[in-house]
Formats: structure tokens, C-alpha cells, sequence
């Protein structure tokens, strides 16, 4: 009776909270972490485009300051090019051009 009482108290927190999304996104970043230390001057538009899919943990389209990691974050300003305190996949794209 008590292993039962257990699993159902821990399946009502799990739904009850973003437990599920914060595992998700902590496989994402991990991701998105060695997909960006592998990036080098040889890397592809697509590289870049699944980089941005990783990055952008609430889907709006855009990376903002919180969701940027290493490189992206530190050029953050410089790959911001209409300042709009957002990178869109063009404007990550530059990263390339850092690259070389």
C-alpha cells in the first residue's frame, strides 16, 4: 500500500510541475554544449540551424541573452545586428563568420 501511495504522489508532482520540461531542456543544453564546442571554421549552415533548434528552450523563434550559451553568448552584441536584444537563425548564422 505505501509503494503505491509513493508512485502515485510522485506521478502527481511530476505532471504538477515543470519536472518533465526542465529534463528536456537540461538534455538540450548539453547538446547544444558539444554541438558548439565541435563548430569550426568547416561548419554548416545546418550545424548552425540544429544549434539554434537546441538553444531556443521556449520556441519563440529567437535566442535571447538567457538561452545563449559560450561563444554566442560572448558575441552575443556583436551577432545582434539590428539589436533587438534577440538572435534569429540569419543573425546566428553569422557565428560562421567568427569561425574563420
Amino acid at each position: 500500500m505505501k509503494k503505491v501511495a509513493f508512485t502515485l504522489v510522485l506521478t502527481i508532482s511530476m505532471f504538477s510541475c515543470n519536472s518533465i520540461q526542465n529534463i528536456g531542456s537540461s538534455s538540450n543544453l548539453k547538446q547544444a554544449a558539444t554541438l558548439l564546442g565541435s563548430l569550426s571554421s568547416n561548419s554548416t549552415v545546418q550545424q548552425i540551424s540544429t544549434l539554434f533548434t537546441l538553444l531556443d528552450t521556449n520556441k519563440d523563434e529567437a535566442i535571447s541573452t538567457t538561452e545563449a550559451i559560450g561563444s554566442v553568448a560572448e558575441n552575443f552584441n556583436v551577432l545582434d545586428t539590428d539589436n533587438s536584444t534577440s538572435l534569429d537563425l540569419t543573425e546566428l548564422t553569422g557565428l560562421l563568420a567568427l569561425l574563420k
